[in-house]
């Protein structure tokens, strides 16, 4: 058996998990099981850049601030994300053109997330 704390929309789970045939998951405090959040799917493009603009926190896409083909210069906003109901620019890392934009406004996006590239 395997415990874990979960914080799901700022509600915080402790579980344990066991391992076996089927696993089963109970739930300590609150005795609700949390349902899975869903991942945003990784969105390829044909042209991706080698400079990777990521996303510095977990959250919700509520803009794309720069199209594919635009100028930007280090850092101008590209993409911006809300997380814990503050919107957090995600910036360009240095000067360069806009290759992919690889996600949508309302995608949920995990920290690290690749959000898009530049050339």
């Amino acid at each position: 058996m395997k415990n874990y704390t979960i914080t799901v929309n700022g509600n915080v789970y402790d579980v344990t998990v066991e391992e076996g045939e089927g696993s089963a998951v109970s739930s300590a405090a609150p005795k609700a099981v949390a349902p899975k959040a869903p991942k945003a799917a990784a969105k390829k493009s044909a042209g991706a850049g080698s400079i990777k603009v990521e996303a510095g926190a977990a959250g919700k896409v509520v803009r794309v601030d720069a199209a594919v083909g635009a100028n930007v210069k280090k850092g101008d906003t590209v993409v911006t994300v809300e997380s814990m109901k503050m919107e957090i620019p995600m910036v360009a890392p240095q000067d360069g053109t806009v290759a992919s934009i690889d996600c949508a406004v309302g995608d949920s996006v995990e920290a690290g997330a690749v959000l898009a590239t530049l050339n």
